[in-house]
């Protein structure tokens, strides 16, 4: 059996996935302001040697036809929340293996201070951060704080690749990984290894020196989640890994056939492309625990917030329309994987949906066996490289999972026993260099 990639979703805020959790006894996300708990956190992942910290972002925040609702801020649905960069870099010198993963946006970011930013992180962790490329911040509000234009659907992901192409050249192309001698008689950084940035494209433009030298990877590890069309080209053209949200193998095997398809129609190897799939684990020593514990999170949950949260991550007010209307006749230009994972359904039925999971993927709950073989089955059924732990509570939730089921997937041979790795890339590409592959687009900006 392969062995399984393992990282850990959350996000530096209050309540995750669309749902709302922080009032349950367990549950110590309460304490997300403080650096304290992130650390505990990071070094229980590491202990447990799961690939990487995944902090998801937004910057957009539910409204639902235009107006805040209180639920929001008495639940903490979306905000506040602290910026995972920063808190990434807190993290870092409290870990020496574990990936760290931060999302950001190609819409409300520049290339030239997202290259440095990263390129900082990449430096001072010795390779392992990883990059979660999103193309919004996830609502309208976003761009409304920003004072930007949403731009529609489909070019946002024409600008992503531009801001992408940028993001190589400064990244790949700036400074040669040997630019630097530092030879105190004379020489710190050779100029013939250094390399003048010119970029005209359509949507950005920058011409200078890169502000940061080369660093371990170069580019960070590239993961990206759009399910949609166009979502699935640039993810295709550009991710090393890609998240995917579903509750069936069918339909992540379908996800999983096209992005490796469209993969090898951009010239790229499709196996290089990995992809996890997110999980929801409730375990107990027995099924009725788990179940009970399960519910014990579903009673936190209302109708209210259900629509108040499908309103963030789409732009759509659910009370706005007839329960029976069909999802198939809705269409944001914010969020349009939310909408399409509906499919076939009414609005009631969705709003019945979200209130019991939020965002959440497939649900394995049960004995540590029951999950140990629900993860193997999908993995085999939809031909997944591993998956996306999505926590109810922290640290309960990734606690239970390292001690009760990492153990039986350890001895099926399905997880690793020790770190082999220490660059993220060279942990989840299986690659014996930390940089990115020849048949990666961004690889062609090198100058070495």
């Amino acid at each position: 059996m392969k062995k399984f990639h393992i990282g850990v979703f959350d996000s530096a805020s209050l309540n995750d996935f669309g749902t709302v959790t922080w009032r349950h006894p367990d549950n110590q996300s309460y304490r997300f302001t403080d650096i304290s708990y992130w650390i505990e956190l990071a070094q229980r992942f590491e202990d447990a040697k799961l690939d990487f910290l995944f902090l998801a972002d937004t910057w957009g925040y539910s409204e639902v036809s235009g107006v805040r609702k209180d639920i929001s801020f008495t639940e903490g649905l979306d905000l506040p929340r602290l910026d995972p960069a920063i808190v990434t870099a807190a993290v870092t010198p409290q870990t020496t293996d574990l990936g760290l993963v931060i999302t950001a946006s190609t819409l409300l970011e520049l290339p030239y201070s997202l290259a440095r930013r990263f390129s900082t992180l990449d430096q001072i962790s010795g390779g392992r951060v990883g990059w979660n490329v999103v193309t919004a911040g996830f609502a309208n509000t976003a761009s409304a704080v920003f004072g930007r234009e949403m731009p529609p659907h489909d070019r946002r992901y024409d600008m992503a690749d531009d801001f992408m192409e940028l993001t190589y050249k400064l990244m790949e192309g700036g400074w040669d990984p040997d630019a630097i001698p530092a030879d105190k008689s004379g020489v710190y950084a050779d100029p013939a290894k250094v390399h003048r940035i010119d970029h005209d494209g359509p949507y950005y433009r920058s011409h200078g020196f890169a502000n940061a030298p080369s660093t371990p990877q170069g580019t960070p590890y590239l993961f990206q989640a759009g399910t949609s069309g166009r979502g699935q080209l640039f993810g295709a053209t550009h991710a090393e890994c890609i998240f995917l949200q579903g509750t069936t193998p069918e339909k992540v095997s379908g996800y999983v056939s096209s992005i490796r398809q469209k993969a090898a129609e951009a010239g790229r190897d499709p196996r290089s492309v990995k992809t996890v799939v997110g999980v929801s684990v409730v375990v107990a020593p027995t099924r009725e625990q788990a179940q009970e514990k399960y519910q014990s999170y579903v009673d936190l949950q209302t109708p209210e917030l259900a629509i108040a949260s499908y309103s963030m991550f789409t732009g759509i007010d659910l009370s706005g329309h007839d329960p029976d209307t069909l999802m198939d006749e809705l269409h944001t230009e914010v969020g349009q994987t939310q909408v399409d994972r509906f499919r076939g359904r009414t609005i009631g039925d969705v709003t019945m949906e979200f209130q019991r999971r939020g965002v959440r993927g497939f649900s394995a709950i049960g004995t540590p066996e029951d999950v140990a073989d629900e993860l193997c089955s999908m993995a085999q059924a939809a031909n997944v490289d591993g998956f996306l732990l999505e926590p109810w509570i922290q640290p309960g939730s990734t606690a239970d999972f390292a001690e009760k089921v990492l153990p039986l997937l350890r001895k099926r041979g399905a997880f690793r026993e020790e770190y082999e790795e220490h660059t993220l890339r060279e942990r989840m590409a299986g690659a014996d260099s930390p940089r990115l592959r020849p048949d990666h687009p961004g690889a062609r900006y090198r100058h070495y």
